[in-house]
């Protein structure tokens, strides 16, 4: 070819790739093994940063000062549960929802959907609850930034902290109400679920409810000496109309997609110290008051929680 026909080639190439680039991208699958993306909704035991600054005190100190080293949206001093997973799965922290457009060239590893203080219904908390999260991604499938085929090399966090039982007692929700409450929790929640599921996501981990009953809040009357075994009750029966509802998922689509994570044994495990852990955890004199902040866990308190064996058993289901 002679210079001048060389010349003019390589400039229809140059134009054609930037013309390309001004295009959407479309994020598409891959043929290699293990999980390629993750997908994130719930609460703040999840989220990394879709709360408003003017709303959420994850972005005041002492939030973030462990990781990243300032307040950056996290409920925890550093890590959190998303973070936690994420590196288990060898694949970057999705990037928080609202941070998708400044971010873009992040979105093939996936979205973080969650926000602090919301449930499966609306709560106090005037931020979107897990429905409208999933409705979010619906419409980034529908714009065609996801394709069923990329979603099929996907996994899905689903984190419920108990933010829908504190909004019904600060509702004046009664007491005798409760079970049937936690009843119509868990059946939205399994809802939610399948509807994760249709969108061609190929491995949901749901998490238990962790002991509300030793959270802080709860035992710091007790002198942070012991839970509240009422409270533990009724974590008890959503734990189990939780693990029903998957293993009922499980034989609707014929597959083993739904995965419960244990945190509340898993939260045990670290409250008695007691069983040995693949993962070097770290270790605390009252964890019952040293590993939570509060509510939350600290970051040493989910690098405790995920060292448990039942944690890390759950997780090998996911590849």
């Amino acid at each position: 070819m002679d210079t001048p026909n060389l010349l003019a080639s390589l400039f229809f190439f140059f134009l054609l790739s930037l013309f390309s680039g001004h295009q959407q991208q479309v994020v598409e699958g891959s043929s290699g093994l293990g999980p390629k993306m993750m997908f994130v909704f719930g609460d703040s035991y999840a989220d990394t940063g879709n709360n408003g600054k003017a709303l959420a005190s994850s972005w005041k100190l002492p939030y973030g000062i462990t990781f990243p080293g300032k307040p950056a949206g996290r409920f925890s001093d550093g890590r959190v549960l998303t973070d936690y997973l994420a590196g288990y799965l060898r694949i970057k922290t999705p990037i928080p929802y609202r941070w998708r457009k400044q971010l873009g060239g992040r979105v093939k590893y996936g979205i973080n959907f969650a926000y602090g203080g919301t449930g499966v219904f609306d709560t106090l908390v005037p931020e979107p609850n897990m429905s409208t999260q999933i409705d979010f991604l619906q419409q980034l499938l529908n714009d065609s930034v996801y394709s069923k085929r990329a979603l099929k090399t996907s996994v899905a966090l689903v984190s419920l902290a108990g933010n829908d039982y504190s909004n019904y007692l600060a509702t004046n929700g009664s007491a005798a109400g409760f079970p049937a409450f936690i009843g119509s929790v868990v059946n939205q929640l399994k809802v939610n679920l399948k509807r994760i599921h249709n969108t061609g996501v190929r491995k949901i981990a749901v998490s238990a409810l962790q002991p509300l009953g030793c959270l802080p809040r709860s035992t710091a009357l007790l002198a942070f000496e012991q839970c509240n075994g009422t409270e533990n009750s009724l974590v008890d029966l959503h734990n189990q109309l939780l693990v029903q509802s998957v293993n009922e998922l499980n034989k609707e689509t014929n597959s083993s997609s739904f995965i419960v994570l244990d945190l509340y044994n898993a939260f045990w495990n670290v409250f008695n110290q007691k069983e040995a852990r693949p993962v070097s955890p770290p270790t605390f004199e009252n964890p019952l008051e040293q590993m939570l902040c509060w509510i939350h866990p600290t970051e040493e308190g989910w690098r405790a929680v995920y060292s448990t064996p039942v944690v890390q058993n759950s997780l090998k289901q996911l590849w």
